[in-house]
């Protein structure tokens, strides 16, 4: 079953074509990377997955919703139902400590749940900076706490826009085992990424140049079987 399909998806600004006829498909459970050089339509490819755009041609499936008919605000509401958003900035709230800043998307989605929203913290290893503010924490630890506060709503889909891009080598490995744990749990996971060894993390690899796909790879890793 797929979770998300892309169906002939262009963008257009002017002449300039971002995106040109994009078709893909991304199985429920499948871990693919998105690479490419600058300019090649990653950012854009992202923002339409992400419901952030809207392409000019083609259709965009996700988790059986078609995305491109919905307006702006029904974009929000897929969003903040179907997908977890990890950026290379953090975007955390500073004044907020790194449970509340998890809490925070509990609140735009249902209602906050410390408990809920302590398990994720838990969940990425960081239960005892749970009351620390993101100055207080290192590059590291911010990120983990992205993603805890992108995973607290159970998305469809989670979307990491270059995640270890501000990291270190060390929590490069921490961030992307975390990735691991959740792919083995079945989580369905698009990385954008310049880095080649986050790529090669993925089941299957996808390089974008001048907007078009200019080809496909399958890497080593394997989907686990997940009982139903």
């Amino acid at each position: 079953m797929d979770i998300l399909s892309l169906r002939d998806v262009s963008k257009i600004y002017g002449e300039l074509k971002a995106l040109d006829q994009i078709n893909l498909k991304v199985e429920k459970g499948e871990w693919i990377a998105i690479m490419g050089p600058s300019g090649s339509g990653k950012t854009t490819m992202m923002n339409i997955i992400g419901c952030m755009d809207k392409p000019s041609l083609g259709e965009v499936i996700l988790d059986g919703t078609d995305i491109t008919k919905r307006s702006q605000k029904e974009l929000t509401e897929v969003r903040r139902d179907k997908i977890g958003l990890v950026f290379q900035q953090f975007h955390l709230v500073n004044y907020l400590t790194a449970l509340e800043n998890v809490m925070m998307a509990q609140y735009y989605h249902s209602m906050p749940d410390e408990e809920e929203a302590m398990e994720a913290l838990r969940e990425v290893g960081l239960a005892d900076r749970a009351k620390h503010l993101p100055n207080q924490l290192s590059g590291g630890e911010q990120q983990r706490v992205c993603i805890a506060r992108a995973l607290i709503n159970h998305p469809a889909l989670l979307l990491a826009d270059e995640p270890t891009g501000n990291l270190d080598e060390k929590n490069e490995y921490l961030v992307m085992d975390i990735f691991e744990k959740l792919h083995n749990a079945g989580s369905s996971i698009i990385v954008v990424t310049h880095d080649p060894e986050v790529g090669d993390e993925a089941e299957r690899m996808i390089v974008l140049e001048h907007g078009r796909i200019a080809r496909e790879e399958k890497k080593k890793r394997q989907r686990p079987v997940i009982a139903e």
